[in-house]
């Protein structure tokens, strides 16, 4: 077995001012990958789900972006706010927070059914 279960991937690319996609960095993503870690840790998930920086996504058009795999799962306008609910219905119960989903086809997971996850 992998030594992690999942990975949310938080974009925190930075692109310059004016940009018309705009960029994760400027709409909170550090903010938001600190909140998962936080979130991870104090539920005792830190082994088991890693949550990663990244880099472009290509997805900073729908505000701060993060991926979850391997199920495929891509949330945008994803807020600190968030996290909480993120990791509660997604990551450990295996449910997709429709509102967050990014709707263009090409960022829709393949199946909607994901096994929950126990620490």
């Amino acid at each position: 077995m992998s030594r992690y279960r999942r990975h949310v991937f938080v974009c925190i690319n930075e692109r310059p001012k004016g940009h018309p996609k705009g960029c994760c960095r400027e709409k909170g993503g550090e903010a938001v990958r600190d909140a998962l870690k936080v979130e991870l840790g104090s539920r005792g998930l830190a082994k088991a789900v890693r949550a990663n920086n990244a880099g472009c996504l290509d997805a900073c058009a729908f505000g701060v972006t993060m991926v979850i795999y391997p199920e495929q799962i891509w949330y945008g306008g994803v807020t600190p706010a968030d996290v909480p609910e993120i990791v509660e219905k997604t990551i450990v119960h295996g449910e997709v927070i429709e509102r967050l989903l990014i709707k263009e086809p090409e960022y829709r997971p393949t199946a909607m059914q994901f096994p929950r996850l126990e620490p």
